[in-house]
């Protein structure tokens, strides 16, 4: 009588559950992430040594170069943004609003928004700024 060795079995891997979690991940990563997009003005922001990063939900106020004001991609007048605000802000679960301005626009017109997004409720306004060269990122 012999003793039959016994054949070793390979053991593979099955991948395709890894595969498939990959998959969901990359699913989940897509549609959890929020995309910001700016309008397309031509802006040239002013330049800072310091920076904070904004939250990507604040509701963005823009001034161009020649001194409009536009919210939601729509020109506004001065006036009327505080009560636009307002309406936003009540919408929004964010307090939170930055401005983007361009370099050339007078420094009193942009206190003037800041102070217009105050008074509409805004808990928190920042101004948009490009880091210098070599700043603190």
């Amino acid at each position: 009588m012999r003793l039959r060795k016994k054949e070793s079995s390979v053991q593979d891997i099955d991948i395709s559950p890894l595969i498939d979690m990959v998959f969901i991940l990359l699913i989940f990563f897509m549609v959890s992430t929020t995309f910001v997009k700016d309008m397309q003005l031509d802006i040239d922001r002013p330049q800072a040594s310091t920076q904070t990063a904004a939250s990507t939900k604040a509701i963005r106020v823009f001034i161009d170069n020649s001194g409009e004001v536009y919210l939601n991609s729509e020109p506004v007048r001065l006036w009327v943004l505080q009560s636009l605000l307002k309406d936003e802000l009540n919408q929004s679960s964010q307090k939170s609003v930055l401005v983007v301005t361009d370099t050339q626009v007078p420094a009193g017109k942009l206190i003037e928004v800041v102070d217009q997004c105050k008074l509409a409720g805004a808990k928190d306004v920042g101004v948009a700024t490009e880091v210098e060269v070599g700043g603190v990122s």
